[in-house]
């Protein structure tokens, strides 16, 4: 009877025991969420403008990496930005000269002078064009400009128009066919030179190889309605290796490589 009773009681505190642990999981278990999510916390924010979660009702959840205000909703945060586009600054009848422009300038053979971080590339494609232009260093017959000069060239190629009977609109329609805006030329840059050889066959060497050294063969005949400018053979453009590549690849603009035409 006695063993009876005691094998009783032992089942009882059994049970008594199987209860307090199922009652304590819950609160070991919200413990420890409760940890991870503190650990956390620093990284995970609610964001109130983001689209509600699908299928639920919350909005979304941004996760930051380190700085809150960066953020993506798929994917971890782009590193900002750096100032590597300096190349690929789009100056044409659409597009002014940015504003307090500055070039650091240096003279090439001839007395031109470009923007010096377009020196190196220039002169190594003058030296190794050689081969097209019959052993001679092609000219760089023009580079950078000052609005003055942009000014006095736009206005000479009107006066020559006018000379020819076209009226005052038609003579600027006419010479921004040929000469940009004052304000509006790539050669205000410092990164457009125009370049004359000894042969023809300098021009065709330079649109096969010129993107090697990251010069663009700037205004093709066939793009001039996106261009705004009709063909000049002896007009180079300055973009970067990268970007040239691309273009000579695919045959593409300036503006249809920056997405503008």
């Amino acid at each position: 009877m006695e063993k009876r009773s005691a094998q009783k009681n032992q089942r009882r505190r059994r049970a008594r025991e199987r209860r307090m642990i199922a009652a304590a999981l819950p609160v070991i278990a919200l413990a420890v969420l409760t940890a991870a999510l503190s650990s956390l916390w620093g990284g995970i924010h609610l964001r109130e403008d983001a689209a509600p979660i699908p299928g639920g009702s919350g909005p979304a959840l941004a996760v930051f990496r380190s700085d809150p205000a960066e953020y993506t909703e798929d994917q971890d945060p782009q590193p900002p930005a750096q100032d590597t586009d300096w190349n690929l600054t789009l100056v044409n009848k659409w597009n002014p000269l940015p504003e307090d422009y500055e070039v650091s300038l240096v003279e090439v053979p001839g007395g031109e002078k470009v923007d010096e971080r377009i020196y190196d590339p220039l002169m190594e494609m003058l030296e190794d064009a050689k081969e097209g232009n019959q052993g001679q260093l092609p000219l760089v017959v023009s580079g950078y400009r000052t609005q003055e000069t942009q000014q006095q060239l736009y206005d000479g190629k009107i006066a020559e128009y006018r000379a020819q009977g076209y009226s005052e609109a038609e003579a600027a329609e006419q010479a921004e066919q040929w000469v940009a805006v004052p304000g509006h030329s790539e050669h205000q840059l410092g990164f457009a030179v125009d370049i004359n050889g000894a042969t023809y066959d300098l021009y065709l060497w330079l649109q096969e190889n010129s993107y090697k050294y990251g010069f663009i063969f700037r205004y093709p005949g066939n793009k001039t309605d996106i261009t705004g400018t009709a063909e000049e053979v002896w007009h180079y453009r300055y973009v970067g290796v990268e970007a040239a590549a691309e273009m000579y690849e695919q045959g593409l603009c300036l503006e249809e490589y920056l997405g503008c035409a």
